[in-house]
């Protein structure tokens, strides 16, 4: 464990707790989102359907609606059955299992308001039903065409950060370096950057984590066209300053990393976020290029499989 030594303004305002007793695997998940479950409540309270089927990807949300569409005619046509078959003028059927094809399909025709015609409710019960199916399509269909316009136009930072952060040297010193990239066409620019490191430190016999702003030789790009090397310089005014590879590993560093910038294809702000722990520091190893000229098409290629790749520095 680190004895703070020497004065190093912490930042009071995380939104993480202080206290060192507390164990933390991460703060940050690797896809950016927050490690932190909510208890106290019942689950349905803390779940939020909508941000649930925002924040899936495209084909899990797929498969949900398609799942859900199936019950749902699957429902109906058990109703249409248990009422009988005779209330559906037009159906063919010689078995049980025909019946309930049928009933299926007139489902699936009358949820989606198609209605081919051939197959058509007989009587009042049977006309109620399928009154009531036929609501139920227009409002499903209707949140499937919100959910599927929020899901598109939600703004996302397209931005692949290396899986490892980099200790080496830098100038006349050391820095600490990690890097990103973007993965899409869309340009983002003014890009800014923020690094907080957490450390357990012992102060007068007291274990607190401390959260440390680290300063950066570059915090903001006009446009990240092309992979971006954020370093720390690690000189005397340094968190990081004297701490050798054991020391991090000992004090449980927590690396996290904010970027922020404006996407100029969704017009608006995009924020991604990651973290490296203190295992997943590197000394004595630099990344190598990630882009490279193309002579013969007279423009620069970004190489997204080079992000983790990393050479030793030679001695």
């Amino acid at each position: 464990m680190i004895n703070e030594k020497r004065e190093r303004k912490d930042i009071p305002n995380t939104g993480f707790s202080s206290d060192g007793k507390v164990p933390a695997h991460r703060f940050i998940k690797p896809d950016g989102s927050l490690n932190v479950s909510f208890v106290g409540k019942k689950s349905w309270q803390q779940f939020s359907i909508y941000h649930y089927l925002l924040s899936l990807s495209h084909l899990q949300f797929l498969l949900i609606i398609f799942v859900s569409y199936t019950i749902v005619n699957f429902i109906f046509a058990i109703i249409y059955v248990a009422i009988g078959v005779h209330h559906l003028n037009g159906i063919i059927a010689y078995t049980k299992l025909e019946e309930f094809t049928e009933a299926y399909f007139f489902s699936s025709q009358t949820l989606t308001t198609l209605g081919y015609g051939r197959v058509s409710p007989v009587g009042f019960l049977a006309n109620i039903i399928s009154a009531i199916e036929s609501f139920l399509g227009v409002i499903m269909f209707a949140l499937i065409t919100g959910l599927l316009y929020g899901r598109f136009t939600k703004p996302r930072a397209f931005i692949k950060f290396s899986q490892i952060a980099l200790v080496a040297p830098f100038e006349d010193i050391t820095g600490l370096m990690l890097r990103l990239a973007p993965t899409k066409s869309s340009t983002i620019s003014n890009l800014k950057a923020s690094v907080t490191i957490s450390l357990n430190v012992t102060e007068d016999g007291v274990i607190k984590n401390k959260f440390l702003t680290l300063p950066l030789q570059i915090s903001n790009v006009m446009s990240l066209a092309l992979s971006w090397t954020i370093v720390h310089p690690i000189d005397e005014e340094s968190p990081l300053h004297g701490l050798t590879k054991e020391d991090i590993l000992e004090s449980d560093a927590h690396i996290m990393v904010f970027v922020e910038g404006f996407d100029e294809g969704f017009s608006n702000t995009v924020v991604s976020r990651t973290e490296y722990l203190a295992n997943e520091i590197i000394f004595e190893y630099k990344f190598e290029p990630m882009f490279r000229y193309n002579e013969k098409e007279r423009r620069n290629e970004l190489d997204l499989k080079m992000i983790n790749r990393i050479y030793k520095v030679k001695d």
